[in-house]
């Protein structure tokens, strides 16, 4: 609960700000969520209490697997929230965080998890099988961990084979950005990035849709003559539906033609029908000023762009009006750029591991990402969304453009090094350069196997764990 708390306190903000809720009730709905995340480190402490009951203190040595397990679940149940999982503390650790590019994110969580459990370990001391109804049926396993946890030093060798684990990681990741062989690969490209630091209050004001596209278009042209192949505005940076106004899309489509550079823009997208959709949208005009492709966002958040279990929700009637009622997209679009593929994944999409793989698997030689992070306010909420934007970069081999409405927009390269960023809530326009790069990490070929796999150990864990209890000495573990 204190973890959470103090990471996403932010959201009670924008409830407040954006949503029209009273302060109580944010700070209600925020709790729930709060709540809600706090379950898994919990289900974490259940099962790891379980396992040490039954198998000694040196069950701790499952702790890595059964952390990861639980971060798993989080990022898929319930559509999922894998915000700040526990590796991204590593995220500006670049010579640790190179283990994403073998095992993603959650390799790294094992990591740091590894540590933490090692130094209990250590610190709890000698852990050998005792007498007990269940002695017998685990004696097998419960010496087999006691003699490598605990007998004659101990349960320091836990923690200095750890240590060796943390320092080769290190060492290797060094060598690995020393080498930076990435950076030398594929065909470079000047990617220009456009922050137009609007205000949300400002954002669908009529009176300000011209003088906000005017300035985006104007940053636009000096990022072309900065050099820029490829334009990238935030998300939802057009203050009208791009394809709602022919007019004013021709201007924007006039300077593609006129500079021959693709412009990606964000923008919703209307599908008339029964229903009729509305779709968080990116759309690529390309050199010639037509459509190219547009890419609609798949995974769309909640209490954002939709209220999950609105009648659970009933106290928050404001916050449920004020959000809009998106629809989510049905297939990983990738968008020409200049003879090659990229992916625009939008807002928080990012920080979901297996749906940028996704697009790498499927082609795409540049992530792209674009946001509005001018619902979080002067938060650490950008920051954090920023660091765990880098660690796709890290995990796929890839650059990554951002592109944010207040910041932080920038470029990162293969290795996670911030190569160019803004300031948040300052306009700004970065044009540096990137690489189309095809070549493919061991995470990107082969995914979270080493996460589902943890999952699998913890439960072939808790089923060689049945039973009642052991004792440990005169006391129970």
């Amino acid at each position: 609960m204190i973890y959470f708390t103090g990471t996403v306190y932010w959201a009670s903000r924008v409830m407040v700000v954006y949503g029209n809720l009273e302060v109580a009730a944010a700070v209600l709905v925020n709790a729930a969520l709060i709540a809600y995340l706090a379950l898994y480190p919990a289900v974490f402490a259940v099962v790891l209490r379980r396992l040490t009951a039954r198998l000694g203190r040196s069950a701790l040595l499952a702790a890595p697997f059964v952390w990861v397990a639980t971060e798993l679940g989080r990022t898929h149940l319930f559509t999922g929230l894998p915000w700040v999982l526990l590796g991204y503390s590593q995220a500006p650790v670049l010579q640790v965080a190179q283990l994403a590019s073998v095992f993603g994110v959650f390799g790294v969580s094992a990591l740091v998890a590894a540590v933490s459990a090692a130094v209990a370990l250590a610190a709890m001391g000698e852990s050998r099988p005792g007498p007990g109804p269940t002695a017998e049926l685990h004696k097998p396993v419960a010496l087999g961990l006691a003699n490598w946890a605990g007998s004659g030093v101990r349960g320091t060798i836990p923690l200095l084979v750890t240590l060796a684990i943390v320092v080769g990681v290190a060492s290797w990741g060094s060598l690995r950005l020393n080498r930076s062989q990435l950076t030398r690969t594929g065909e470079p490209v000047r990617v220009g990035l456009v922050q137009g630091n609007v205000d949300q209050a400002e954002k669908w004001n009529p009176a300000r849709a011209d003088a906000i596209f005017s300035d985006y278009l104007a940053k636009s042209e000096q990022a072309i003559r900065l050099g820029a192949q490829v334009v990238v505005w935030p998300e939802a940076s057009t203050p009208f539906s791009f394809e709602e106004d022919p007019t004013e899309a021709e201007r924007l489509r006039a300077l593609a033609r006129q500079s021959s550079v693709p412009i990606l823009v964000g923008s919703n997208q209307i599908q008339r029908g029964e229903p009729m959709r509305v779709y968080n949208a990116a759309f690529l005009v390309g050199a010639d000023g037509r459509t190219a492709g547009v890419y609609r966002k798949l995974h769309l958040v909640p209490f954002g762009e939709y209220v999950p279990l609105k009648k659970l929700f009933f106290f928050a009637s404001r916050l449920v009006e004020a959000v809009s009622d998106f629809s989510p997209g049905d297939a990983e679009v990738l968008l020409p750029v200049n003879g090659h593929r990229v992916s625009a994944a939008i807002c928080y999409e990012i920080v979901y591991p297996q749906l940028v793989r996704g697009f790498v698997v499927g082609g795409s030689e540049l992530l792209i990402t674009m946001t509005n992070d001018a619902w979080f306010g002067p938060t650490s909420a950008p920051y954090q969304h920023f660091a765990q934007a880098s660690m796709r970069a890290i995990e796929n081999g890839r650059y990554l453009a951002r592109a944010a409405n207040t910041g932080i927009s920038g470029v990162v390269d293969p290795y996670g090094r911030v190569v160019a960023e803004s300031r948040i809530f300052e306009p700004a326009v970065i044009v540096e350069q990137a690489r189309f790069i095809e070549t493919t990490t061991i995470y990107t070929r082969y995914g979270d196997v080493f996460a589902h796999a943890s999952a699998i150990l913890t439960l072939a864990l808790l089923v060689l764990a049945r039973g009642p209890r052991r004792r440990m000495g005169n006391a129970y573990c």
